[in-house]
């Protein structure tokens, strides 16, 4: 658990400049413009401190984002920093977070995507430039409706390469680029 207590404002607040910096600004979703600009995404902050408490809010948030209008909430991030610091443990709660999205019978109608700030794909280092795709300044859970995903894939030409592209942008960005972006980033 982090040392200071961190307000839901500057957990917001970090995760809308990550947003606006690496996410947008670096193009790693050439979707998610769209849904800033139309003020379309939703941001939550969990309080839990265990995995228990995290999985209720995870529910009630995908509850709410399967009940709401998409043109008010297209899509929302679940910030949560008390809990699941340690990204091995995240790693693991993501099969408990799509177990309850499949209990929901929200399966194929949202999709969970995860975004941690020692996020680390298989086969890297720690400190590769090929995490930072997926690293955010605290844990969250990103739900994302599949409709909303097919009909940016649809008008997307060459969707299938995104992830290609990201890795090759975050290696020229490079790790002293990233923390020019950020430089509050703790050094890896």
């Amino acid at each position: 658990m982090p040392a200071t207590l961190i307000t839901a404002n500057d957990a917001i607040a970090a995760t809308e400049l990550w947003l606006e910096k690496a996410v947008i600004g670096l193009n790693l979703c050439p979707f998610a413009k769209a849904v800033q600009v139309k003020q379309q995404i939703r941001f939550a902050f969990s309080e839990a401190k265990t995995p228990d408490a995290l999985l209720q809010d995870v529910v009630k948030e995908l509850e709410l984002l399967a009940e709401a209008n998409p043109e008010k909430i297209e899509t929302s991030i679940l910030i949560h920093p008390y809990v699941l610091t340690d990204f091995l443990d995240y790693n693991d709660f993501l099969d408990v977070a799509d177990a309850a999205l499949q209990e929901l019978d929200l399966d194929g109608i949202l999709q969970i995507a995860s975004f941690h700030p020692d996020y680390q794909f298989a086969g890297t280092e720690p400190d590769d430039i090929d995490n930072f795709t997926n690293r955010s300044p605290y844990p969250c859970l990103h739900l994302i409706r599949e409709e909303s995903i097919d009909r940016a894939v649809a008008a997307f030409p060459d969707a299938d390469m995104i992830y290609e592209k990201n890795i090759q942008t975050m290696r020229d960005l490079g790790l002293d680029g990233w923390r020019k972006l950020f430089p509050s980033t703790r050094k890896t």
